[in-house]
């Protein structure tokens, strides 16, 4: 049976937690003491992995955060700013590269997931004394105006060719068992992923339908 101090003691508790609790809001919140939950406040100790590329024909060895992306290790660590931030979130394009000849979203990708792979930027395709056909046919058709996705567009509309060559359907290849064809369609298609917020999609077009035909 419980005994009637335990009773006042418990009702003089619930009372003055009852007062505590109405006076909150009134007391300074400098002179609130946080509650801290468990395990809370202690910051992540990066972990720190040696990572080798060649970046445009460069050998380099960098020691990353295991949680860097390629975009921040190339723009971040090795000063290449061409690769675009634009979403971080793999739906613009604007941060297109080539690894191992093949073009990558490289916000979506870890830059120790390709130790020892062959990064190629907008850097590495030409210089402005000695453009690649690609980059010229984008100043020659106007496939720019802000410029921003432009590193992007030039970087995948180049690997688009070499997979056209390869003979890698899209959606839009009508028939799989066939060499797909340099066609708007197929163009279009595996250009979609790449957006220019300035839409100067149909001079992109017309620049890399002129790479291809010199190509053919």
């Amino acid at each position: 049976m419980q005994k009637i101090d335990d009773l006042e003691l418990s009702r003089r508790g619930l009372l003055a937690s009852a007062a505590v609790t109405a006076m909150a809001p009134a007391i300074p919140a400098a002179a609130q003491v946080p509650v801290q939950a468990e395990g809370e406040g202690t910051a992540a100790v990066p972990v720190l992995a040696r990572t080798s590329l060649t970046v445009n024909g460069q050998q380099r060895s960098l020691e990353l955060d295991t949680r860097t992306t390629l975009l921040d290790a190339l723009r971040e660590h090795l000063r290449l700013t061409g690769s675009k931030k634009g979403c971080d979130h793999g739906q613009c394009g604007a941060c297109t590269v080539m690894v191992d000849g093949r073009r990558v979203l490289s916000c979506l990708t870890l830059a120790v997931m390709h130790d020892g792979d062959e990064v190629t930027t907008i850097e590495g395709l030409g210089q402005p004394d000695k453009l690649h056909p690609m980059q010229a046919a984008f100043v020659k058709h106007d496939g720019y105006q802000c410029g921003y996705c432009t590193p992007g567009q030039i970087c995948s509309a180049t690997a688009v060719l070499d997979e056209i060559r390869q003979g890698i359907p899209s959606y839009a290849t009508a028939d799989l068992t066939a060499t797909p064809q340099v066609t708007p369609e197929e163009i279009r298609e595996r250009m979609s992923g790449n957006i220019c917020r300035c839409g100067a999609y149909s001079n992109i077009l017309d620049a890399i339908t002129e790479v291809a035909g010199r190509q053919a």
